[in-house]
């Protein structure tokens, strides 16, 4: 039967009314007792756009580090996310389903990156899978990052697993359709995965099969503690790896651990590609030259990478990343269609898909839902455009003036001005309007 955006979709026993949805973001909302509320307005005209699925940002499953940017919001509490009931009834009041992020930063936590925050908190030590590699302990020498790892021993895995599963049992309480791992994006999971960071010597370590051994894990508690929610989870693949790194998960490991994923019960996955470091492989597109230029956010910038000399020295090296990942309309389509050829359950697309005659390309051949992202802070409504049946294009111009002030805690939100008039005439034409 063929499919396109519109058809319905089952990923566990949760049916999506169409097969768009809005990739995980970067919300800012936090932990006051606003985040409900900021949530709210983040996420709610998407589905309010008709967007069968929302995945909310990242969340963080522990009260104390981990945090990859500022503002990220910790799920650790129960009181706390009880309160984001709220969150989920917005989005079902327009027909939609929400699933929750869960992570950890591991080695890319704050604490190891943000000069001030690093500052404010001396005694976190960041979560380590094994000893930093030589590549990363080479940047702490040079004071560009600040390592003091503390190795996860074989007990403190499964507790750490534990944590994932018991914020999955408050989100679902609190009304989440579904969870969704943060496996890539060099999390503490992909630090699992990765054999560039993976060094260990105990059941989680070692061949690729063992170190897709806490996918695994995860996957137990969190089915022991929420039921039988859908469960989703990233598959990573560290093709954008510098040619310094030796080690890395190749597209063949990448689909081996889909494989996996899919043979030990996770309903769907997202396979990306990436680097064993944040870098632009993650969001490709243009330098950003408007948002390091932006004087509202340079102390910001200061504060976050130590001074103004390094915050300089960090827009460089973006300058010059983003002559090596040009932008590439949907970069993850081989690897997922590859992932689709080998598994049985929902395969889920994003990266660079901005249209909707390209989504209905990619449906049923590369994936079987497709998901968009940093568009989202341009068109907050973009689901109306595209689901519309005469198709539509995102008229985000790739450009990450969105994403780097959020180094500083800024939000997330598109900056540029021929942008954001684009979406003006779009708006006064009606073309976001939609019966519901």
């Amino acid at each position: 039967m063929a499919i396109d955006l519109d058809t319905p979709l089952e990923i566990g026993d949760c049916t999506l009314p169409n097969r768009l949805y809005r990739a995980p973001l970067l919300e800012c909302a936090g932990n006051g007792s606003d985040a409900a509320d900021r949530l709210v307005a983040e996420l709610e005209p998407a589905a309010e756009s008709g967007v069968g699925l929302i995945f909310q940002g990242a969340t963080i499953v522990r009260g104390e580090g981990g945090c990859a940017a500022p503002g990220m919001t910790r799920v650790h509490d129960d009181e706390f996310v009880a309160g984001l009931s709220a969150v989920a009834d917005a989005v079902h009041d327009h027909g939609g389903r929400i699933f929750a992020q869960l992570e950890h930063g591991g080695l890319r936590s704050m604490e190891t990156w943000h000069a001030e925050y690093r500052e404010k908190h001396p005694g976190l030590e960041q979560l380590a899978v094994s000893r930093p590699p030589w590549q990363l302990r080479a940047l702490d020498r040079l004071g560009f990052l600040a390592y003091d790892p503390h190795v996860l021993s074989t007990a403190e895995v499964y507790e750490l697993a534990a944590d994932f599963g018991r914020a999955a049992e408050r989100l679902v309480d609190a009304g989440y359709d579904g969870i969704h791992i943060a496996g890539a994006n060099m999390g503490i999971v992909q630090q699992f995965l990765s054999p560039f960071y993976n060094r260990r010597d105990d059941e989680f370590g070692g061949s690729l099969r063992a170190r897709t051994r806490f996918l695994e894990v995860l996957h137990d508690e969190i089915r022991e503690r929420a039921g039988d929610v859908p469960l989703v989870t990233k598959v990573p693949a560290e093709t954008a790896a510098p040619p310094v790194v030796r080690r890395r998960l190749s597209l063949d490991d990448g689909v081996r651990i889909a494989e996996r994923a899919a043979a030990v019960g996770y309903d769907a996955v997202v396979p990306v590609q990436g680097s064993v470091v944040w870098d632009m492989s993650i969001v490709r597109g243009e330098y950003p030259k408007r948002a390091w230029e932006d004087d509202r956010f340079s102390a910001g910038y200061a504060a976050a990478f130590g001074s103004r000399l390094r915050a300089r020295i960090v827009a460089a090296l973006n300058r010059l990343q983003s002559l090596q990942y040009d932008f590439e309309p949907a970069w993850n389509a081989d690897f997922c269609g590859r992932v689709r050829a080998r598994v049985d359950v929902p395969v889920l697309a994003e990266g660079g898909i901005r249209g909707r005659g390209e989504m209905d390309g990619l449906l049923g051949d590369a994936c079987d839902a497709v998901g968009v992202g940093r568009p989202f802070y341009a068109e907050p409504r973009l689901g109306a455009r595209l689901l519309d049946s005469d198709g539509g294009r995102a008229v985000c111009e790739s450009c990450n003036n969105c994403a780097v002030p959020q180094a500083t805690g800024a939000p997330g939100v598109c900056r540029t001005p021929s942008v954001l008039e684009a979406r003006g005439r779009l708006d006064r034409a009606g073309a976001y309007d939609r019966d519901e």
